[in-house]
């Protein structure tokens, strides 16, 4: 019970863990599907407290992960255009592509900013009128808003030289494209809790209405993840799988309405490249017809190389579930932070960076 007295409340820590022992009985498995979930497993050592019963795995749930190395690759072409700025989130800067990543190609003088917001990006449009300003959208339903506030905040000032990548991702369907693919067996799912304080809940009712598959959506402290898992087998166990909150003071079932509008006004539903699962219909956004002047990839001409994959990276049977960093062969010996092989290495979500700094089964 050591790893116990990292927790800030010890004591409930402590009672969460003997009812998750009492509670389990047979072998469940549970998939968070979060990489901030996952981070925070890692470094509080959630995995070690838990039962041999109980085994977690770590989903496709780090937007910087899932980007496709093709849709990387769209975004070192558009850097490469005269007269072109890209500003992305620092995260995406190490990702590589197929053949280079937007940090080599600013070390070649491409002009690539790192922003902190869409409202960053905007402003640098405006202060460069000349210069056209695309800002790489990556995300879940959490960004997504944002960019949307964006586009129309530069529809309603006139901005003409603004433009986004959009490549923006919605979690219920990737969880169905999990489920449908039959790799895994899957008892429960520890949901996200920042995606879910925008879609709520609802969302997630086909899963165990059609899979027979537990839902908890979960904080991010280690007493939110406790709780969560304590509720999934409790579920599971009396094989009675619905969807149940555990971070209240943030999530609501009907999520937020005003978030979902703004989403709803800006972009439609579109089909969205997931790496190491494919193509999978529904699952992103795209812009709507009366925003596509602001559509990067209908405004500018890019000529794309083949797409390769880094030969030895296992970052897409991590995603999904079927392999943890410590079965890639590569890991800590090539794949470092410092010279990442995989995405998964390079996010401060991804599941190799949370094994790589927090993870013990390698000593």
């Amino acid at each position: 019970m050591k790893l116990i007295d990292e927790f800030r409340d010890v004591e409930l820590a402590k009672k969460l863990v003997s009812r998750i022992k009492q509670l389990s009985t047979r072998p469940t498995r549970l998939m968070e599907f979060c990489g901030g979930h996952t981070v925070s497993i890692m470094r509080n050592g959630i995995r070690q407290i838990l039962p041999p019963t109980v085994e977690m795995l770590s989903g496709p749930g780090c937007p910087v992960c899932v980007t496709a190395n093709a849709d990387i690759d769209k975004a070192i072409a558009l850097a490469h255009l005269p007269d072109v700025i890209i500003t992305t989130f620092g995260d995406m800067m190490k990702v590589p592509g197929s053949y280079s990543s937007l940090q080599l190609a600013r070390a070649g003088k491409a002009d690539i900013r790192i922003v902190y917001s869409t409202q960053d990006a905007l402003q640098i449009a405006r202060d460069n009128p000349a210069q056209s300003v695309i800002f790489i959208g990556i995300g879940f339903e959490t960004t997504a808003p944002t960019i949307a506030a964006s586009i129309l905040l530069a529809e309603r000032e006139g901005i003409k030289n603004f433009y986004i990548l959009c490549l923006s991702k919605l979690c219920p369907p990737i969880m169905k494209a999990i489920l449908d693919l039959g790799e895994l067996k899957l008892d429960g799912i520890v949901c996200p809790g920042h995606v879910s304080a925008i879609i709520g809940s609802h969302p997630y009712e086909f899963i165990p209405r059609d899979y027979g598959v537990a839902c908890v959506v979960s904080g991010f402290e280690s007493l939110d993840i406790m709780q969560s898992i304590a509720m999934l087998v409790e579920q599971i166990e009396s094989d009675k799988p619905t969807v149940e909150i555990a971070y209240r003071r943030g999530v609501n079932p009907e999520g937020n309405k005003t978030a979902l509008e703004l989403m709803d006004s800006v972009f439609e539903v579109g089909s969205a490249d997931w790496r190491g699962i494919g193509v999978v219909p529904a699952s992103g956004l795209k812009l709507r017809k009366k925003f596509e002047r602001f559509d990067a990839e209908q405004a500018f001409s890019i000529t794309l190389e083949p797409v390769r994959e880094a030969k030895g990276c296992i970052c897409g049977d991590i995603l999904r579930g079927m392999k943890t960093p410590l079965d890639c062969k590569l890991f800590r010996k090539v794949c470092s932070p410092e010279h990442p092989v995989g995405p998964c290495m390079v996010s401060s979500e991804g599941s190799c960076s949370a094994y790589y700094q927090y993870g013990t089964d390698y000593e």
